[in-house]
């Protein structure tokens, strides 16, 4: 790549890191910012909730935004959106303000993220050069959420408060490279595109709705939780039927007739359901019964961070010898394991016993988060790019909030009183729930292996990033135009 190239992906890898580092940093800051702004359970769970609506609602619609009006302007405005209202977070004196702030900048990250995965997927040419980029991006992404971990421990032992002036400090600095490397492409062509406002209030509501109940099935009555889901579903079906009859769809149905990206997009939300699912229990099995501190968990979860430096280096050359499809049902085996390590967790387990579980989880999402955004991506006519980057980190948005919810739910049904043993079966009985997401992606990403392989040298044939044969010659023009 050029090194105009480069910084272009540098820009961009460092909006994902951002997102990835905010996201973690709050995370270890939650118990400061509870003591200070005196703030409940339910409220304190607000905080978090917040972004994953924001995030997860509007996610579709930042990506149709982006093809649309463009995709470096949608990026360079979302993300002063994003700076201002993370400021605006640490400035915060009550619980709703704060709850506030993280909603809107969930939505920014929503149009933010979208835009900037659409400007690789179509910046960079179809092949190795792209999936080169998006390993590098996705490994840049896991870095964020590891280092967030430490600085969020760091940042909070000074003052919580830093969490949220800390990311505007960074993405002011990403802005002023964004507006200097990023070029400015010629205004898209929205003849016969008209904006599907029917379809994007039904869609974001759907989805805010849906994410909501997930969110709260743990803490509300099963009769809420039916209704609120039972609303979200008849406003998809709803969004069908429009989408069906619009002559310019905010999502075109066809573009589910491609298996390899309904895969990823099923693969994406169990694994991120388990991978968020388990870190919420590990965190509370080492600071609730083992009472560490959130300055020491967050060094003991650090290895998870290994998927930093092997999804730019190790990654690309299994995808290059074995192909998406095996490096991802690869991962989610391992990840599998991972989870299964830690089912015979106790009281007195050492760092040692920990330490294979936690390093094998590193592993998998090194192997599988990159190659799931490939393959979500790959073969993608370029107008719709920003709808698939949408539909995936959508997938991930969702299974996140599914998967803490029911680990919650599990943890807080198997815990039978306050003594450590009835802690541990609670966090025992919420880890199947991990093991079981990850081993259905495993068998859905499965049906992805059953495409023929070239691997003869001269054959006359090349595989896809997929393991699709395809004809020697058959290049990113075929493929892209495909829809």
């Amino acid at each position: 790549m050029t090194g105009r190239a480069w910084g272009v992906l540098l820009v961009l890898c460092g909006a994902i890191f951002l997102e990835g580092i905010d996201v973690a940093m709050l995370n270890v800051a939650l118990p400061a910012i509870r003591e200070d702004l005196d703030l409940s359970t339910g409220t304190l769970q607000w905080v978090m909730s917040a972004y994953v609506l924001g995030y997860g609602g509007f996610m579709l619609l930042g990506g149709r935004a982006a093809d649309l009006f463009g995709r470096r302007r949608m990026f360079v405005l979302w993300l002063v959106v994003f700076l201002l209202f993370s400021g605006l977070g640490g400035l915060a004196t009550e619980g709703w303000m704060l709850i506030t702030a993280r909603f809107v900048t969930g939505v920014a990250a929503a149009f933010m993220t979208p835009a900037g995965l659409s400007i690789i997927t179509t910046g960079f040419p179809e092949g190795p050069q792209r999936n080169k980029a998006l390993l590098v991006y996705a490994g840049t992404a896991a870095g964020g959420f590891s280092i967030g971990l430490v600085v969020g421990g760091l940042l909070s032992a000074v003052d919580w408060r830093w969490v949220f002036f800390a990311p505007v400090i960074l993405s002011f600095g990403i802005l002023l490279a964004a507006l200097a490397l990023i070029p400015a492409p010629p205004r898209p062509d929205r003849t016969g595109k008209g904006v599907d406002l029917a379809g994007a209030v039904t869609v974001t509501v759907g989805i805010l709705l849906l994410v909501l109940g997930v969110e709260r099935a743990a803490h509300a009555s099963a009769g809420w939780t039916v209704g609120t889901i039972g609303a979200a579903l008849l406003l998809f079906l709803a969004f069908v039927l429009i989408e069906r009859a619009s002559s310019s769809p905010l999502v075109r149905l066809g573009i589910f007739r491609s298996g390899a990206l309904v895969r990823a997009n099923v693969s994406g939300l169990l694994f991120a359901a388990g991978f968020f699912g388990f870190q919420f229990i590990a965190v509370l099995y080492l600071q609730e019964l083992r009472g560490w501190s959130s300055l020491r968990t967050s060094f003991a979860l650090i290895v998870i961070g290994v998927d930093a430096v092997l999804s730019p280096l190790l990654t690309p050359k299994l995808v290059a010898r074995f192909g998406n499809a095996r490096v991802i049902f690869g991962g989610l085996l391992v990840a599998s394991l991972s989870y299964a390590l830690f089912l015979p967790i106790s009281a007195d387990w050492t760092y040692a016993a920990m330490f294979p579980g936690l390093l094998l989880l590193g592993v998998s999402f090194s192997l599988v988060y990159g190659p799931l955004t490939i393959t979500a991506t790959d073969g993608i006519a370029e107008e719709e790019q920003g709808v698939a980057g949408g539909l995936l980190y959508t997938s991930f948005q969702f299974g996140a909030a599914l998967g803490l919810s029911a680990v919650a739910a599990v943890n807080i049904a198997a815990t039978g009183g306050s003594s450590p043993s009835a802690l541990l079966d609670g966090y025992r009985a919420a880890l199947v729930v991990p093991l079981v997401a990850a081993l259905i992606a495993a068998a859905v990403s499965a049906f992805g292996l059953r495409t023929r392989r070239a691997t003869t040298p001269g054959s006359g044939a090349s595989a896809d990033a997929g393991g699709v044969e395809q004809p020697a010659g058959v290049g990113a023009r075929t493929r892209g135009g495909r829809s």
